[in-house]
Protein backbone atom coordinates (compact mmCIF):
# COMPACT_ATOMS: atom_id res chain seq x y z
CA UNK A 1 0.00 0.00 0.00
CA UNK A 2 1.24 3.41 -1.01
CA UNK A 3 2.15 5.88 1.67
CA UNK A 4 -0.09 8.83 2.04
CA UNK A 5 1.26 11.80 0.71
CA UNK A 6 0.92 15.00 2.84
CA UNK A 7 0.94 18.55 1.77
CA UNK A 8 4.27 20.44 1.75
CA UNK A 9 2.96 22.89 4.54
CA UNK A 10 0.93 20.24 6.99
CA UNK A 11 3.62 20.65 9.23
CA UNK A 12 4.68 24.28 9.07
CA UNK A 13 0.76 25.11 9.84
CA UNK A 14 0.01 22.74 12.63
CA UNK A 15 3.71 24.26 14.19
CA UNK A 16 2.44 27.40 13.77
CA UNK A 17 -0.22 27.15 16.13
CA UNK A 18 2.17 26.42 18.74
CA UNK A 19 5.32 28.60 17.96
CA UNK A 20 4.54 31.10 20.05
CA UNK A 21 3.91 30.18 23.80
CA UNK A 22 2.91 32.10 26.90
CA UNK A 23 6.70 33.06 28.81
CA UNK A 24 6.48 31.62 31.66
CA UNK A 25 6.83 34.27 34.99
CA UNK A 26 7.53 34.04 38.79
CA UNK A 27 6.67 36.82 41.21
CA UNK A 28 8.25 39.39 41.50
CA UNK A 29 9.85 39.78 37.93
CA UNK A 30 9.73 42.24 34.97
CA UNK A 31 9.12 42.97 31.70
CA UNK A 32 10.53 45.50 29.41
CA UNK A 33 8.89 45.87 25.92
CA UNK A 34 9.37 47.85 22.77
CA UNK A 35 7.71 47.93 19.66
CA UNK A 36 9.10 49.40 16.27
CA UNK A 37 7.37 50.31 12.89
CA UNK A 38 8.56 51.89 10.00
CA UNK A 39 7.00 54.93 9.52
CA UNK A 40 5.46 54.24 5.89
CA UNK A 41 4.75 50.65 3.34
CA UNK A 42 5.59 48.85 6.71
CA UNK A 43 3.78 45.81 5.78
CA UNK A 44 5.58 45.59 2.63
CA UNK A 45 9.01 46.57 4.49
CA UNK A 46 12.04 44.49 3.66
CA UNK A 47 11.63 41.84 6.91
CA UNK A 48 15.38 41.01 6.39
CA UNK A 49 15.92 44.28 8.33
CA UNK A 50 13.78 43.01 11.13
CA UNK A 51 16.24 39.50 11.61
CA UNK A 52 19.57 41.65 11.22
CA UNK A 53 18.69 43.96 14.00
CA UNK A 54 17.77 41.11 15.84
CA UNK A 55 20.85 39.46 15.27
CA UNK A 56 23.14 42.47 16.46
CA UNK A 57 21.29 42.03 19.66
CA UNK A 58 21.98 38.76 19.80
CA UNK A 59 25.81 38.91 18.92
CA UNK A 60 25.98 40.97 21.64
CA UNK A 61 25.39 38.47 24.49
CA UNK A 62 27.14 35.69 22.01
CA UNK A 63 24.31 34.03 21.65
CA UNK A 64 23.32 31.57 18.38
CA UNK A 65 20.77 32.59 15.66
CA UNK A 66 17.27 31.85 14.76
CA UNK A 67 16.73 29.87 11.31
CA UNK A 68 16.44 32.04 8.33
CA UNK A 69 13.49 33.63 7.37
CA UNK A 70 12.01 33.02 11.43
CA UNK A 71 9.21 35.38 12.35
CA UNK A 72 9.92 35.04 16.30
CA UNK A 73 12.35 34.24 18.09
CA UNK A 74 12.31 32.84 22.74
CA UNK A 75 15.67 32.09 24.15
CA UNK A 76 18.01 33.70 27.06
CA UNK A 77 20.62 36.26 26.88
CA UNK A 78 22.93 36.57 29.60
CA UNK A 79 20.65 36.75 32.68
CA UNK A 80 17.74 37.81 31.16
CA UNK A 81 14.90 36.16 28.88
CA UNK A 82 14.33 37.70 25.24
CA UNK A 83 11.22 36.95 22.65
CA UNK A 84 11.07 38.82 19.77
CA UNK A 85 8.46 38.33 17.07
CA UNK A 86 7.31 39.97 14.13
CA UNK A 87 3.81 41.21 12.61
CA UNK A 88 2.56 42.37 9.92
CA UNK A 89 3.61 46.21 10.63
CA UNK A 90 6.12 46.17 13.34
CA UNK A 91 8.07 43.88 15.53
CA UNK A 92 8.22 43.55 19.41
CA UNK A 93 11.16 42.70 21.67
CA UNK A 94 10.07 41.82 25.49
CA UNK A 95 13.09 41.17 28.00
CA UNK A 96 11.65 39.32 30.95
CA UNK A 97 14.16 39.37 34.38
CA UNK A 98 14.02 37.91 37.37
CA UNK A 99 13.30 40.40 40.12
CA UNK A 100 12.16 43.69 40.66
CA UNK A 101 13.92 46.63 41.06
CA UNK A 102 14.00 48.43 44.44
CA UNK A 103 12.83 51.93 42.60
CA UNK A 104 9.06 50.98 41.07
CA UNK A 105 9.20 51.04 36.68
CA UNK A 106 12.83 52.27 36.99
CA UNK A 107 14.14 52.80 33.59
CA UNK A 108 17.26 50.31 33.96
CA UNK A 109 14.81 47.56 32.86
CA UNK A 110 15.72 48.76 29.40
CA UNK A 111 19.66 48.19 29.92
CA UNK A 112 19.95 44.82 28.10
CA UNK A 113 18.86 47.09 25.06
CA UNK A 114 21.36 49.75 24.70
CA UNK A 115 21.04 52.91 23.20
CA UNK A 116 22.34 52.51 20.24
CA UNK A 117 21.39 49.53 19.36
CA UNK A 118 18.01 51.28 19.95
CA UNK A 119 18.93 54.51 17.47
CA UNK A 120 19.46 51.87 14.89
CA UNK A 121 15.88 49.84 15.02
CA UNK A 122 14.90 49.71 11.69
CA UNK A 123 11.67 52.23 12.17
CA UNK A 124 10.28 53.95 14.62
CA UNK A 125 9.00 53.20 18.23
CA UNK A 126 5.80 52.78 18.27
CA UNK A 127 4.99 51.78 22.26
CA UNK A 128 7.35 50.99 25.16
CA UNK A 129 6.09 49.42 28.27
CA UNK A 130 7.40 48.06 32.01
CA UNK A 131 5.69 45.61 33.79
CA UNK A 132 6.11 45.16 37.40
CA UNK A 133 5.14 41.69 39.04
CA UNK A 134 4.98 41.84 42.69
CA UNK A 135 2.66 39.27 45.03
CA UNK A 136 -0.53 40.44 46.11
CA UNK A 137 -0.36 42.21 49.16
CA UNK A 138 -2.97 43.79 51.84
CA UNK A 139 -5.45 45.84 50.76
CA UNK A 140 -4.16 48.86 52.27
CA UNK A 141 -0.51 48.45 50.69
CA UNK A 142 -2.32 47.84 47.33
CA UNK A 143 -3.78 50.89 47.34
CA UNK A 144 -0.82 52.72 48.64
CA UNK A 145 1.41 51.61 45.50
CA UNK A 146 -1.76 52.29 43.00
CA UNK A 147 -1.79 56.22 44.34
CA UNK A 148 2.27 56.36 44.00
CA UNK A 149 2.84 54.67 40.80
CA UNK A 150 -0.09 55.45 39.06
CA UNK A 151 -2.55 58.63 38.00
CA UNK A 152 -5.91 58.29 39.44
CA UNK A 153 -7.79 60.05 37.03
CA UNK A 154 -7.02 57.49 34.03
CA UNK A 155 -5.95 54.48 36.07
CA UNK A 156 -8.09 51.67 35.02
CA UNK A 157 -7.92 47.98 37.73
CA UNK A 158 -9.49 44.68 37.62
CA UNK A 159 -9.12 41.32 39.20
CA UNK A 160 -8.68 39.16 36.09
CA UNK A 161 -9.06 35.18 35.53
CA UNK A 162 -11.04 34.60 38.51
CA UNK A 163 -8.89 36.49 40.78
CA UNK A 164 -5.57 34.59 39.55
CA UNK A 165 -4.23 38.37 39.67
CA UNK A 166 -4.96 42.14 39.85
CA UNK A 167 -3.41 44.67 37.16
CA UNK A 168 -3.51 47.94 36.84
CA UNK A 169 -2.30 50.81 34.36
CA UNK A 170 -2.82 54.19 33.45
CA UNK A 171 -2.35 54.14 30.04
CA UNK A 172 0.11 57.28 30.07
CA UNK A 173 3.73 57.77 29.47
CA UNK A 174 6.05 58.48 31.69
CA UNK A 175 8.69 60.60 32.01
CA UNK A 176 11.11 58.05 30.59
CA UNK A 177 9.04 57.72 27.63
CA UNK A 178 7.40 54.43 28.72
CA UNK A 179 3.84 53.04 29.76
CA UNK A 180 3.39 51.55 33.33
CA UNK A 181 1.49 48.20 34.19
CA UNK A 182 1.83 46.33 37.29
CA UNK A 183 0.41 42.66 38.03
CA UNK A 184 -0.28 41.69 41.72
CA UNK A 185 -0.32 37.65 41.40
CA UNK A 186 -2.61 35.71 44.08
CA UNK A 187 -0.95 32.89 46.32
CA UNK A 188 -0.89 30.05 43.87
CA UNK A 189 -1.01 31.32 40.31
CA UNK A 190 0.67 29.59 37.78
CA UNK A 191 3.81 30.76 36.44
CA UNK A 192 2.29 30.28 33.01
CA UNK A 193 -0.53 32.53 33.97
CA UNK A 194 1.32 35.17 35.00
CA UNK A 195 2.98 34.97 31.55
CA UNK A 196 -0.29 34.88 29.74
CA UNK A 197 -1.28 37.95 32.03
CA UNK A 198 2.33 40.36 31.63
CA UNK A 199 1.74 39.23 27.28
CA UNK A 200 -1.77 40.38 27.60
CA UNK A 201 -1.08 43.64 28.92
CA UNK A 202 1.59 44.25 26.30
CA UNK A 203 -0.69 43.13 23.38
CA UNK A 204 -3.71 45.43 24.04
CA UNK A 205 -1.17 48.38 24.40
CA UNK A 206 0.42 47.36 21.30
CA UNK A 207 -2.87 46.65 19.34
CA UNK A 208 -4.70 49.84 20.91
CA UNK A 209 -1.33 52.40 19.59
CA UNK A 210 -1.44 50.67 16.43
CA UNK A 211 -5.53 51.37 16.19
CA UNK A 212 -4.89 54.37 16.61
CA UNK A 213 -2.92 55.15 13.59
CA UNK A 214 -6.31 55.29 11.95
CA UNK A 215 -7.33 58.44 14.02
CA UNK A 216 -4.20 60.22 13.25
CA UNK A 217 -4.84 59.25 9.46
CA UNK A 218 -8.59 60.55 9.81
CA UNK A 219 -7.13 64.14 11.43
CA UNK A 220 -4.58 64.40 8.68
CA UNK A 221 -7.71 63.76 5.78
CA UNK A 222 -10.26 65.96 8.09
CA UNK A 223 -9.73 69.04 5.63
CA UNK A 224 -9.13 67.56 2.37
CA UNK A 225 -12.56 65.62 2.57
CA UNK A 226 -14.05 68.81 3.86
CA UNK A 227 -12.92 71.04 1.07
CA UNK A 228 -13.96 67.65 -1.36
CA UNK A 229 -17.12 67.27 0.48
CA UNK A 230 -17.78 71.72 -0.17
CA UNK A 231 -17.21 71.03 -4.14
CA UNK A 232 -19.25 68.33 -4.66
CA UNK A 233 -22.31 70.07 -2.98
CA UNK A 234 -21.62 73.27 -5.08
CA UNK A 235 -21.05 71.13 -8.26
CA UNK A 236 -24.29 68.94 -7.59
CA UNK A 237 -26.07 72.42 -7.11
CA UNK A 238 -24.72 74.12 -10.62
CA UNK A 239 -26.73 70.52 -12.34
CA UNK A 240 -30.29 72.63 -11.25
CA UNK A 241 -29.06 75.91 -12.74
CA UNK A 242 -30.09 76.86 -16.38
CA UNK A 243 -27.35 77.55 -18.59
CA UNK A 244 -24.83 75.77 -16.82
CA UNK A 245 -22.10 73.65 -19.08
CA UNK A 246 -23.14 70.05 -18.35
CA UNK A 247 -19.50 68.90 -19.34
CA UNK A 248 -17.21 71.33 -17.48
CA UNK A 249 -19.25 70.05 -14.21
CA UNK A 250 -18.87 66.92 -15.33
CA UNK A 251 -15.40 67.21 -15.86
CA UNK A 252 -15.15 68.63 -12.49
CA UNK A 253 -17.08 66.46 -10.69
CA UNK A 254 -14.79 63.19 -12.12
CA UNK A 255 -11.42 64.91 -10.91
CA UNK A 256 -13.31 64.85 -7.55
CA UNK A 257 -13.89 61.41 -7.84
CA UNK A 258 -10.79 60.48 -9.10
CA UNK A 259 -9.29 62.45 -5.67
CA UNK A 260 -11.91 60.97 -3.32
CA UNK A 261 -10.75 57.16 -4.70
CA UNK A 262 -7.19 58.07 -4.69
CA UNK A 263 -7.69 59.05 -0.83
CA UNK A 264 -9.98 56.04 -0.23
CA UNK A 265 -6.98 53.41 -2.14
CA UNK A 266 -4.28 55.24 0.46
CA UNK A 267 -6.99 55.03 3.13
CA UNK A 268 -8.19 51.45 3.29
CA UNK A 269 -5.28 49.27 4.23
CA UNK A 270 -4.99 51.83 7.06
CA UNK A 271 -8.81 51.43 7.84
CA UNK A 272 -8.70 47.70 7.81
CA UNK A 273 -5.77 47.40 10.01
CA UNK A 274 -7.54 49.64 12.48
CA UNK A 275 -10.43 47.60 12.39
CA UNK A 276 -8.55 44.18 12.67
CA UNK A 277 -6.33 45.97 15.78
CA UNK A 278 -9.73 46.82 17.21
CA UNK A 279 -10.73 43.42 17.50
CA UNK A 280 -7.77 42.48 18.84
CA UNK A 281 -7.73 44.79 21.96
CA UNK A 282 -11.32 43.78 22.54
CA UNK A 283 -10.42 39.97 22.54
CA UNK A 284 -7.24 40.31 24.49
CA UNK A 285 -9.51 42.10 27.26
CA UNK A 286 -12.25 39.45 26.92
CA UNK A 287 -9.45 36.76 27.22
CA UNK A 288 -8.48 37.99 30.53
CA UNK A 289 -12.59 37.88 32.20
CA UNK A 290 -12.04 40.94 33.91
CA UNK A 291 -13.82 41.49 37.27
CA UNK A 292 -14.29 44.87 39.12
CA UNK A 293 -11.83 45.36 41.81
CA UNK A 294 -12.77 47.95 44.91
CA UNK A 295 -15.38 49.80 42.57
CA UNK A 296 -12.75 50.93 40.59
CA UNK A 297 -13.27 51.56 36.86
CA UNK A 298 -11.74 48.34 34.68
CA UNK A 299 -9.73 48.02 31.16
CA UNK A 300 -13.10 47.69 28.92
CA UNK A 301 -14.25 50.42 30.68
CA UNK A 302 -11.35 52.52 29.92
CA UNK A 303 -11.55 51.47 26.89
CA UNK A 304 -15.49 52.16 26.28
CA UNK A 305 -14.58 55.95 27.58
CA UNK A 306 -11.24 57.03 26.34
CA UNK A 307 -10.72 54.46 23.29
CA UNK A 308 -13.99 53.42 21.51
CA UNK A 309 -15.09 57.15 20.59
CA UNK A 310 -12.07 56.98 18.75
CA UNK A 311 -12.69 54.46 16.93
CA UNK A 312 -16.60 55.42 16.56
CA UNK A 313 -14.55 59.14 14.44
CA UNK A 314 -12.69 56.74 12.38
CA UNK A 315 -15.16 54.73 11.41
CA UNK A 316 -17.37 57.83 10.68
CA UNK A 317 -14.67 59.05 8.59
CA UNK A 318 -14.60 55.82 6.88
CA UNK A 319 -18.60 55.71 6.07
CA UNK A 320 -18.35 59.68 4.99
CA UNK A 321 -15.70 58.53 2.49
CA UNK A 322 -17.27 56.07 1.22
CA UNK A 323 -20.85 58.33 0.77
CA UNK A 324 -19.31 60.80 -0.82
CA UNK A 325 -17.64 58.60 -3.58
CA UNK A 326 -21.19 57.38 -3.78
CA UNK A 327 -22.81 60.80 -4.20
CA UNK A 328 -19.98 61.49 -6.64
CA UNK A 329 -20.67 58.69 -8.63
CA UNK A 330 -24.47 59.22 -9.00
CA UNK A 331 -24.02 62.93 -9.79
CA UNK A 332 -21.56 61.62 -12.57
CA UNK A 333 -24.06 59.66 -13.56
CA UNK A 334 -27.21 62.15 -14.11
CA UNK A 335 -24.33 64.30 -15.45
CA UNK A 336 -23.91 61.82 -18.28
CA UNK A 337 -27.52 61.24 -18.61
CA UNK A 338 -27.89 65.64 -19.14
CA UNK A 339 -24.73 65.53 -21.27
CA UNK A 340 -26.57 62.24 -23.61
CA UNK A 341 -29.49 64.27 -23.71
CA UNK A 342 -28.26 67.36 -24.48
CA UNK A 343 -25.72 65.39 -27.74
CA UNK A 344 -29.12 63.80 -28.74
CA UNK A 345 -31.12 67.06 -29.59
CA UNK A 346 -27.72 68.56 -30.97
CA UNK A 347 -27.55 65.39 -33.69
CA UNK A 348 -31.34 65.65 -34.16
CA UNK A 349 -30.70 69.17 -34.54
CA UNK A 350 -28.01 68.47 -37.07
CA UNK A 351 -29.75 65.44 -39.23
CA UNK A 352 -32.45 68.31 -39.65
CA UNK A 353 -30.12 70.68 -41.10
CA UNK A 354 -28.44 67.75 -42.88
CA UNK A 355 -32.28 67.19 -44.85
CA UNK A 356 -32.40 70.63 -45.49
CA UNK A 357 -29.05 70.94 -47.22
CA UNK A 358 -30.28 67.39 -48.63
CA UNK A 359 -33.47 69.16 -50.30
CA UNK A 360 -31.58 71.97 -50.95
CA UNK A 361 -29.39 70.14 -53.12
CA UNK A 362 -31.71 67.96 -54.89
CA UNK A 363 -33.62 70.85 -56.01
CA UNK A 364 -30.20 72.48 -57.42
CA UNK A 365 -29.52 69.12 -59.17
CA UNK A 366 -33.07 68.95 -60.61
CA UNK A 367 -32.25 72.76 -61.56
CA UNK A 368 -29.18 71.78 -63.44
CA UNK A 369 -30.63 68.78 -64.67
CA UNK A 370 -32.93 70.60 -66.48
CA UNK A 371 -30.57 73.19 -67.53
CA UNK A 372 -28.58 70.20 -68.44
CA UNK A 373 -31.15 68.88 -71.07
CA UNK A 374 -31.20 72.41 -72.65
CA UNK A 375 -27.51 71.92 -73.29
CA UNK A 376 -27.58 68.62 -74.68
CA UNK A 377 -30.60 69.24 -76.60
CA UNK A 378 -29.30 72.11 -77.94
CA UNK A 379 -26.12 70.24 -79.51
CA UNK A 380 -28.17 67.41 -80.48
CA UNK A 381 -30.63 69.28 -82.55
CA UNK A 382 -27.42 70.45 -84.12
CA UNK A 383 -25.94 67.13 -84.93
CA UNK A 384 -29.20 65.77 -86.36
CA UNK A 385 -29.38 69.43 -88.66
CA UNK A 386 -26.21 68.24 -90.09
CA UNK A 387 -27.70 64.95 -90.67
CA UNK A 388 -30.45 66.07 -92.08
CA UNK A 389 -28.97 68.66 -93.88
CA UNK A 390 -28.25 66.55 -97.40
CA UNK A 391 -32.07 66.03 -98.09
CA UNK A 392 -32.49 69.74 -98.47
CA UNK A 393 -32.58 69.57 -102.14
CA UNK A 394 -34.92 66.42 -102.42
CA UNK A 395 -37.09 67.04 -99.75
CA UNK A 396 -37.12 71.34 -101.24
CA UNK A 397 -37.21 72.23 -97.42
CA UNK A 398 -34.90 74.97 -95.99
CA UNK A 399 -32.27 74.19 -93.35
CA UNK A 400 -34.20 75.76 -90.70
CA UNK A 401 -37.21 73.96 -91.32
CA UNK A 402 -35.43 70.53 -90.97
CA UNK A 403 -33.88 71.93 -87.96
CA UNK A 404 -37.40 73.13 -86.66
CA UNK A 405 -38.66 69.43 -86.99
CA UNK A 406 -36.00 67.78 -85.65
CA UNK A 407 -36.03 69.80 -82.28
CA UNK A 408 -39.29 68.90 -80.79
CA UNK A 409 -38.70 65.14 -81.31
CA UNK A 410 -34.57 65.69 -80.34
CA UNK A 411 -35.56 67.66 -76.73
CA UNK A 412 -38.02 64.82 -75.90
CA UNK A 413 -35.85 61.77 -76.49
CA UNK A 414 -33.05 63.67 -74.03
CA UNK A 415 -35.19 64.44 -71.50
CA UNK A 416 -36.62 60.98 -71.20
CA UNK A 417 -32.71 59.68 -71.34
CA UNK A 418 -32.03 62.17 -68.79
CA UNK A 419 -34.60 61.14 -66.47
CA UNK A 420 -34.52 57.53 -67.17
CA UNK A 421 -30.58 57.56 -66.22
CA UNK A 422 -31.90 59.80 -62.81
CA UNK A 423 -34.29 56.80 -62.09
CA UNK A 424 -31.23 54.33 -62.35
CA UNK A 425 -28.83 56.21 -60.19
CA UNK A 426 -31.32 56.63 -57.03
CA UNK A 427 -32.06 53.01 -57.43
Amino acid sequence: MAPVEDHPLRYQLANELHARPFPSMRAPCAAAYVAFKQPEMAASRDRAADLDHLHKLLDRHGVAHPQPGATHYYGQIGRYWLKWEQHTEFVTYTIFSDGVEERAFDPRAFDPFPEEWLADAPGQRVTSILVRVEPRMEAEALRARLREWFVPESLAVSAVLEDAAVMAGDFRIDQNGHMRFAVFTSEGTGQRRVGRIVQRLCEIETYKSMSMLGFARVRSLGAQLGALDTRVTELVESMSVEGSRAEQTLQALLAISAELETVSAQSSFRFGATWAYEAIVNERIAALREDRFEGRQTFREFMVRRYQPAMRTVRSAQDRLEAMSARGVRAANLLRTRVDVERSAQNQALLESMDKRSDLQLRLQRTVEGLSVVAISYYAVSLAGYLLYPLEGPTGLSKNLLTALVTVPVVLGVWWLVRRLRRSVEK
